[in-house]
């Protein structure tokens, strides 16, 4: 869950998780549409359906959990980041663990020039973490580490002054550090979704794009310029674009075909169904 999330957005998420999937079993056991629904709100639903493949794997394999790099990695949705992770928190491993922080405070300290976002830059952190590890007690280095980046040694205007470590810092400018790469331009989008509603149901399509697999969404519209006015408009981001999405009232004749289903849902099964953030709020403003 805080793969791209913040803390505080996740405890909540977290403690809910916990209370109805308390064991991999329970989680393996679940229908992806509960699984989904929990995450709702938090994005990257792909973090979700690998979280219950991977449950599915562990129990279905009968030995328990993995401990090492390479088990780790062998699960579904599981990269370097999270399998360093686990070992350092979960094990108490001296391992290095790559997040934004830890990275920021390794480049500052050891003056890392080349951009951390590119191969040659995030190996040359890496390179450098492990010079900085201890023998045992990984949990609490790492915890240390991240803690000192994000209260001390933050981004922008770094807390040099009671910096524990600056007498160690080789930064002359660590305002400036870490050195990223061009961010690439942000990219606007427009898309059109339809409105069919009665008063007492609502039409919904379930996505089976990569983008919301399985979520339940507005029927998406093709027609570019559509000649009524949209009954209600948001902007969200996703990646590197900024999306504009227009909403139309119209009727399921009018609609494209398509091989995903759709489906009349009661109003007041809605809050219970897995659907994407930016179509949330728009049924958020248009039955409130």
């Amino acid at each position: 869950m805080l793969q791209q999330t913040t803390v505080a957005t996740v405890i909540p998420y977290f403690e809910r998780w916990m209370k109805i999937f308390p064991t991999a079993e329970t989680l393996a056991g679940s229908e992806e549409s509960a699984v989904l629904a929990l995450w709702q709100g938090l994005g990257y639903y792909r973090r979700a359906r690998h979280l219950r493949t991977a449950a599915q794997a562990i129990v279905k394999s009968g030995a328990p959990f993995p401990t090492t790099y390479e088990g780790l990695r062998a699960l579904p949705g599981v990269g370097d980041y999270t399998a360093q992770a686990v070992r350092a928190f979960a094990y108490d491993a001296a391992v290095p663990v790559l997040d934004a922080n830890i990275i920021r405070v390794v480049a500052r300290l050891f003056d890392i020039r080349h951009p951390v976002d590119s191969v040659r830059g995030l190996a040359e952190v890496r390179e450098k973490l492990n010079t900085l590890l201890p023998v045992k007690r990984g949990r609490h280095f790492i915890s240390a580490l991240m803690e000192l980046g994000a209260l001390v040694c933050r981004a922008g205007r770094p807390g040099c002054l009671i910096c524990p470590v600056r007498r160690f810092c080789a930064a002359k400018n660590p305002e400036v550090l870490p050195v990223k790469a061009p961010k690439m331009a942000i990219k606007a989008r427009v898309e059109h979704a339809a409105w069919v509603c009665d008063g007492k149901t609502l039409l919904l399509q379930q996505s089976q794009g990569r983008r919301w697999v399985g979520l339940w969404r507005l029927p998406p519209l093709s027609v570019k310029h559509p000649v009524a006015p949209a009954v209600s408009q948001i902007t969200y981001s996703i990646v590197r674009e900024r999306v504009t999405l227009e909403i139309f009232q119209t009727h399921i004749a009018a609609l494209p075909r398509t091989d995903e289903m759709r489906e009349k849902f009661p109003l007041r099964e809605l809050r219970a169904l897995p659907i994407p953030s930016p179509h949330r709020r728009i049924l958020d403003k248009l039955l409130m």
